[in-house]
């Protein structure tokens, strides 16, 4: 099945956990933020991996 976002995002919310967001969903005000995101990565599975990555060297929480 084919994706029509642009990838995928990693973005960390306010407590210190980190969300996996399509591009369709991912906000300008979350792009001007200063919090961190990560990506785009190429499929929501990429993208769920590295987030593990992120909670695993404490970047992120888990939820």
């Amino acid at each position: 099945m084919a994706e029509r976002n642009e990838g995928w995002y990693i973005v960390q919310e306010e407590p210190g956990t980190c969300a996996v967001l399509s591009a369709e969903n991912v906000s300008r005000e979350q792009l001007q933020d200063k919090r961190p995101i990560w990506g785009p990565y190429a499929s929501q599975e990429e993208a769920i991996a590295r987030r593990v990555g992120l909670i695993r060297s404490g970047k992120c929480t888990p939820a």
